[in-house]
């Protein structure tokens, strides 16, 4: 299934998209797509209805955050080699691991939004993994299990931020609008290999990026379950699994006020946003 929430920013409806490509509406069923929803029998119980049977959304919607409910953004650094190289740093020997804030979430097509003092705001294509049950201490044989399904995502940056201004990477990871979602909820029995994905990102029609999640130092399995060492992973949770190389910071180039960013993960639908001085 893939799983959307539709309408204003705060007012979103929840929504499926069904085998056409169509938009249907779910509110009459469900009242939200959250923790719920997203959990094993939530999902089993969304698998059994006919989407044909629901009713077609008119027009264009805004699409917002495919579901709510999510208590942390857990994400991965370095976790391509040549994205490693190219920012001339080690390659990990563990997973390199960081927090974005939660009000960094963003919808797949609303603004970025440049902060105040920003001089290398960057780019970064993502593969999303949403938790679906709790995770605590699981081994990588087992922990897809607590997966939901997945979804793009853009770790928006800002190098500056993140790299000169001391401590942690967290202050050039977390402003707001540096996480947009979406804009699927793509269920986890329509992902079979997760580690067989391409993912590609264009800023002002350029390809910047191209890979494949094969290229994953760390993949998803095991990624869920190292996390969960160290934090119990809630349904709804999200980690985002690093980028591939082809980032601003090794081109020299960053984002400015006006361009339009594109991205997309195959099969878990595209994002387009366009930067906005804050």
């Amino acid at each position: 299934m893939k799983l959307v929430r539709f309408g204003p920013r705060g007012r979103e409806k929840p929504g499926i998209i069904d085998p056409s490509g169509a938009l249907r509406d779910l509110s009459g069923v469900v009242g939200g797509i959250g923790w719920e929803e997203i959990s094993p029998a939530g999902l089993r119980r969304l698998a059994r209805l006919d989407p044909g049977a629901l009713p077609k959304v008119r027009g264009r919607p805004r699409l917002g955050v495919p579901y709510a409910g999510i208590s942390k953004i857990v994400a991965i650094g370095l976790n391509y080699r040549d994205h490693a190289r190219e920012s001339n740093m080690p390659i990990p020997k563990e997973p390199v691991v960081f927090m974005k804030a939660t009000t960094c979430i963003n919808g797949p097509f609303d603004p970025l939004l440049k902060p105040a003092g920003s001089t290398k705001m960057d780019w970064e294509v993502e593969l999303g993994v949403v938790i679906g049950r709790e995770a605590r201490r699981v081994d990588a044989a087992r922990a897809l299990d607590h997966v939901a399904g997945y979804c793009t995502f853009n770790d928006v940056s800002e190098r500056a931020f993140q790299l000169e201004m001391g401590g942690q990477w967290d202050k050039g990871k977390g402003c707001d609008s540096f996480g947009p979602i979406g804009p699927w909820l793509v269920t986890r029995d329509e992902v079979p290999d997760p580690q067989n994905l391409r993912l590609w990102l264009a800023v002002n029609g350029e390809r910047m990026q191209d890979s494949s999640t094969a290229e994953m130092i760390f993949p998803c399995a095991e990624l869920v379950s190292y996390v969960s060492r160290f934090m119990t992973l809630n349904p709804g949770d999200l980690i985002v699994t690093g980028t591939p190389p082809g980032v601003g910071m090794g081109r020299g180039r960053f984002l400015q006020a006006g361009d339009v960013v594109t991205l997309g993960v195959d099969g878990l639908g595209e994002q387009r946003q366009v930067v906005r001085q804050a």
